[in-house]
């Protein structure tokens, strides 16, 4: 026992001293501890919430969720200009960028930015207690809960390790995604009059589709080019994105194109 907990010791150890230096400070970085703690109370939510929740009656959430959604909205366009800014100003390559661990402005610009995006991932995770308090209890899909939660230990690696670099492509098409995500949500969140308005919801399905489809070839592409980036990065990521490419497209297929057979 003994020697099993000297093992998960020294592994802790050797995850936090070969981190990026630069964002070893920064909130919940420097150890994987807090993001677990994160990942299983999140879990642990996701289990006990529907049940105490069972007996009583939804929450009102609509004020909530419209500042909510909007601030999103603000946060997501906020880290896509900075993704889009700061790799034009550092004229970033499309198809390999190394990471720049120097601390000049741009490089630590870009750094900033990916913290803030694995810092999003850890708010969002409010969308599944928000679906929780509403009784909204069909929205907690595998795929729902999958996403959410290992979106943090995903950009927390990305923090950790390779803060910049050709990840910021990730970023930046994700931010886009999410204005537009966040802003379905919002408007919809506004009441059941703006439901004729909302016509283009499979749309942004197909939209989030595309976007892993464009990850897989980005990272397929850096697997097989001579670029300075960690090739285990790129391995996971296509990995990753193949499994939400599956759990999208059932969820389209479900959704949208076997519920109009139905009809």
């Amino acid at each position: 026992m003994a020697s099993a907990w000297q093992s998960v010791l020294s592994l802790h150890q050797r995850i936090v001293d070969n981190g990026d230096k630069r964002t070893d400070p920064w909130l919940l970085v420097y150890s994987p501890v807090p993001v677990s703690v994160i990942f299983l109370g999140y879990l642990g939510v996701v289990w006990a919430g529907p049940r105490l929740m069972k007996h009583r009656e939804p929450v009102d959430l609509k004020a909530f969720l419209i500042v909510y959604n909007f601030a999103m909205v603000g946060l997501s366009a906020y880290m896509f200009h900075e993704f889009l800014v700061t790799s034009w100003l550092s004229n970033y390559s499309y198809l390999c960028q190394p990471v720049d661990y120097s601390t000049s402005p741009l490089a630590m610009r870009m750094a900033n930015v990916c913290w803030w995006f694995f810092f999003s991932k850890v708010i969002e995770l409010i969308d599944t207690v928000f679906f929780i308090l509403r009784k909204k209890n069909n929205q907690l899909t595998f795929l729902h809960v999958y996403h959410h939660a290992t979106m943090i230990f995903n950009w927390w690696s990305g923090v950790k390790y390779v803060a910049g670099g050709q990840s910021f492509f990730i970023g930046m098409v994700n931010t886009f995604v999410h204005v537009v995500m966040y802003s379905y949500y919002g408007l919809a969140a506004l009441g059941p009059h703006m439901q004729k308005y909302l016509w283009w919801k499979r749309y942004l399905t197909s939209l989030q589709l595309v976007q892993f489809v464009m990850f897989i070839i980005h990272t397929g592409y850096n697997l097989f080019a001579d670029c300075n980036y960690p090739d285990a990065m790129n391995m996971v990521v296509c990995a990753y994105c193949l499994t939400l490419i599956i759990l999208f497209s059932n969820f389209y297929y479900q959704s949208y194109l076997n519920k109009k057979k139905q009809k």
